[in-house]
């Protein structure tokens, strides 16, 4: 004979389940590091095509007010000189917390598809193996745009320099995908996240809400980087690899840069 709980059991039932997820909850927040120090760029290295890893060239990237920022006042005009900066070490799961804005114009003569755009690239090649002249790493990129005040234009998509995924199931050669999210106008402060669980999930946040996921992140065997980057295993799924951040030709500020570390890291 079936027998029914009494309300004290039944309350007990609902309420301890929530206390131990809000529990666990907690101790992963606790679990956060700060890879912007807010004070400088210790821990990171400056890559911009044309100079040498660890150039900052035209004071590109600088540090003002606890913000990091990414800017072109020493610029006539922009050729070229796609900048990213990177992280000291090299992860594969983990939990990337970013919060971004776009801020002034875009620096004369950038492209029209670098206004208001920026990105963190993930699984990325480290700083060391780009070549002088390389505009992007080999990585997956986690694209971050802003609107033009009128038409619509999501943030947080994927693009894929020299690499690939796989979405719904199938091998996804596109090179830039829109995720699912809003248009941000204007200069807020966007929250943005992502879940990197090795070569298998990645998924994008935006403000708390997901908005794109997909899968087996690889090397493209089209591209000219493949050989070079293919490990001697010969596997060409991604596992790892470098966190950086870009400089696209228009101005944008970082006032958090925070990662959990999810295990099986890759330092």
């Amino acid at each position: 004979m079936k027998r029914f709980q009494t309300l004290p059991q039944l309350l007990l039932l609902i309420v301890l389940p929530v206390l131990f997820l809000s529990s666990e909850r907690k101790k992963e927040e606790k679990g956060w590091i700060q890879l912007f120090n807010g004070k400088d760029l210790s821990d990171w290295t400056i890559k911009i095509t044309g100079s040498e890893a660890g150039v900052n060239y035209k004071n590109t990237f600088k540090v003002e007010n606890g913000l990091l920022k990414v800017r072109y006042n020493e610029y006539e005009k922009f050729d070229g000189e796609f900048g990213h900066l990177f992280y000291k070490d090299h992860y594969s799961h983990y939990k990337l917390r970013v919060e971004y804005r776009f801020v002034g114009e875009q620096v004369a003569e950038g492209p029209g598809w670098a206004f208001r755009n920026s990105g963190i690239m993930i699984h990325g090649q480290s700083v060391e193996s780009m070549e002088k002249d390389q505009k992007f790493p080999t990585s997956i990129e986690v694209q971050l745009l802003g609107g033009n005040g009128t038409d619509e234009r999501s943030t947080m998509n994927l693009c894929t320099p020299g690499t690939n995924v796989v979405m719904d199931g199938k091998l996804e050669t596109r090179h830039c995908i829109n995720s699912n999210s809003k248009t941000y106008h204007g200069d807020p402060w966007v929250q943005v996240e992502v879940e990197v669980r090795g070569d298998s999930i990645v998924k994008h946040f935006v403000n708390g809400e997901q908005v794109m996921q997909y899968s087996q992140p690889q090397l493209d065997e089209r591209d000219p980087t493949y050989q070079k980057l293919l490990p001697a295993s010969g596997c060409k799924l991604l596992q790892g690899g470098s966190i950086s951040l870009q400089a696209e030709s228009h101005p944008v500020d970082f006032r958090k840069v925070e990662l959990l570390n999810l295990g099986d890291d890759c330092q």
